[in-house]
């Protein structure tokens, strides 16, 4: 029995679902360091500020107004969304007041653009394929934003030739998210979420090459620090 195109679509989503959320998870155990020791050390909130709003943007995109058939599209980027608050409010509680300035801040200009995007993508446009166009070249361009946060690492990795701060899990799974997206927007080709997670995958394998070529020059400074907990930006 062969299935057809929209049930290997919808087995691959489901795939897809379960990598992104590893993709989302992997910076927990870097928050959990921040909850343990009450401090923020170096670690950045901005990788998390980009995902908010490229989770709001998908979840907008998904919704039947705009784009129907898009069930798994809304449901791993609300789970995104819930985890990505929470990572935040580990920089409200143990950051400085900079730190929570820049959040509110940034937030509420996100909220600010998700209105403005919403208000003009419902008062303007009136069928499904506009609609999604409009809104998913935004969806596009958040979403590299998200994939090549990591990416600011990169020099300091070839400069230092140390993967001390290089997100392995983060990388790998955004390698594996934006192989498995890409083959569910090529079942039906879906522009956007191939051009974003096109990107996302080349992204993480880049990244994967780069740890593989340092790994070995890497200073073993603290070997009771686990390696999973690495910042990402």
């Amino acid at each position: 029995m062969v299935m057809s195109n929209e049930r290997i679509r919808t087995i691959v989503g489901l795939i897809g679902n379960v990598i992104s959320f590893g993709l989302f998870i992997s910076p927990s155990p870097t928050i959990w360091r921040i909850f343990k020791n009450k401090t923020v050390e170096e670690f950045s909130p901005d990788p998390y500020i980009a995902c908010v709003m490229n989770c709001l943007l998908w979840i907008f995109y998904g919704l039947p107004i705009n784009h129907p058939d898009s069930t798994l599209v809304i449901t791993i980027n609300a789970t995104g969304l819930i985890l990505e608050l929470i990572y935040l409010s580990s920089f409200i509680i143990y950051g400085k007041s900079a730190h929570r300035k820049k959040i509110f801040s940034w937030l509420a200009a996100e909220l600010v653009v998700l209105g403005a995007i919403a208000g003009f993508d419902l008062g303007f446009f009136h069928t499904h394929d506009k609609r999604s166009t409009f809104v998913g070249i935004f969806c596009v361009v958040f979403g590299i934003l998200m994939y090549t946060s990591p990416l600011t690492i990169m020099w300091k990795v070839i400069t230092t030739k140390s993967v001390e701060y290089m997100p392995f899990y983060l990388s790998l799974a955004a390698f594996l998210n934006g192989c498995c997206w890409t083959t569910y927007a090529l079942l039906k080709w879906d522009w956007f979420i191939l051009i974003a997670n096109g990107t996302g995958a080349l992204s993480g394998f880049a990244q994967l090459i780069l740890y593989a070529c340092f790994y070995r020059t890497t200073p073993k400074k603290n070997s009771k620090r686990p390696e999973s907990e690495v910042q990402m930006a």
